[in-house]
C-alpha cells in the first residue's frame, strides 16, 4: 500500500494529486452516507418514521389510526429505502460537508479561511432553522390541503406521496432560509451596500413572496405565509447587519467612499501572494 504523503500547507498539488484527493474524499463521504442509511434503514427506521408521520398525526384529519397508505405491492420497500437515503444524508451531512471544505479551503488564504468556516457553519444553522420551522407548521398545511374539499370527501393519504411533501417542503424551506446568507455575503463583498438594500425592499417583498409561492411544494396561503413572513423578517435583520458593517468599514477607512457609476474602483497592481 502506497504510504500517505503529506499535503503542503500552501495547498499546491499537481492535478493529479488534487484528482487523488477529490476520489478519497467522495470516498469517505460516500462511506458516511452509506453507514448512515444502514442503521437508519435497519435499527432506527421505525424512530425516523415515526418522526416524519408525527406532522400528520398532528392532524384532525388523520384521525386515532394515523394510517398512511400503500397502494402497491413494492411501495413499502421503495418508502423504506426512500426514508434510509433520506436520512442518511441528513445524518452524514457533517461529514461530506467537512470532506468538502478540507478538499476547498486549502486554497484559501487565512481571512478567507475565517470566512468560508464562518459561512458554512451559518449555512448549517439557518438550513437547519428551516428545516425545523417547516416541521413544526407542517400540520396547519396538511390540514387545510386534506380538508378543503368540504364534508362528504374522506382523504386517503398515499404514504409515498406524503414523504415528498414532507422531503419538498422541508428542503424548500431550508434553501429559503439561505437566502439571508447570501445578501450578507454580497454587503461583505461591498456589491449590495446597506443603502441598497433599504431602497430596493419594495422589490424584495415582491421577490421574497415570489420565491415563496415556487419553493412550497403546495398551494396552501397557511405554508405560504409561513415562509414569507420569516424570510422578510430576515430580510430586516440582514439590513441592520449591513449598516453596522458598512459603518465600521467606514470607521476602518475613511478615505474610501461611494464612488460615481462612471469612475473606476481603485485596483492594486501589485498581484496578490499565491
Amino acid at each position: 500500500m502506497p504510504t500517505r504523503r503529506a499535503r503542503p500547507k500552501n495547498g499546491q498539488m499537481p492535478l493529479v494529486e488534487h484528482l487523488y484527493e477529490l476520489r478519497n474524499r467522495l470516498a469517505k463521504s460516500l462511506l458516511a452516507i452509506g453507514v448512515a442509511m444502514a442503521l437508519a434503514g435497519t435499527v432506527f427506521y421505525q424512530d425516523v418514521f415515526d418522526f416524519l408521520r408525527e406532522p400528520f398525526c398532528r392532524t384532525p384529519a388523520a384521525g386515532d389510526a394515523c394510517s398512511l397508505y400503500v397502494r402497491d405491492i413494492f411501495g413499502q420497500f421503495q418508502v423504506r429505502l426512500k426514508i434510509a437515503t433520506l436520512a442518511g444524508v441528513v445524518v452524514a451531512a457533517p461529514v461530506w460537508l467537512y470532506q468538502l471544505g478540507a478538499f476547498i479551503t486549502p486554497a484559501l488564504h487565512r481571512k478567507e479561511k475565517r470566512f468560508a468556516a464562518g459561512f458554512l457553519v451559518a449555512g448549517m444553522i439557518l438550513f437547519g432553522t428551516g428545516c425545523t420551522f417547516a416541521y413544526l407548521t407542517m400540520p396547519k398545511g396538511l390540514q387545510f390541503l386534506l380538508t378543503i374539499g368540504g364534508d362528504g370527501l374522506v382523504s386517503l393519504p398515499d404514504l409515498r406521496s406524503y414523504l415528498s411533501f414532507v422531503s419538498l417542503t422541508m428542503l424548500g424551506f431550508g434553501v429559503a432560509f439561505l437566502f439571508p446568507m447570501v445578501l450578507v455575503l454580497l454587503n461583505v463583498a461591498g456589491t449590495l451596500p446597506a443603502t441598497r438594500m433599504r431602497a430596493m425592499w419594495r422589490g424584495m417583498v415582491v421577490g421574497i413572496a415570489v420565491m415563496s409561492a415556487v419553493l412550497t411544494p403546495s398551494t396552501d396561503p397557511w405554508t405560504f405565509l409561513a415562509m414569507s413572513l420569516p424570510l422578510l423578517f430576515l430580510y430586516g435583520v440582514c439590513i441592520l447587519l449591513a449598516m453596522l458593517h458598512d459603518r465600521i468599514v467606514r470607521q476602518r477607512h475613511p478615505d474610501l467612499g461611494p464612488l460615481p457609476d462612471d469612475e473606476a474602483s481603485y485596483v492594486d497592481p501589485e498581484p496578490s501572494r499565491l
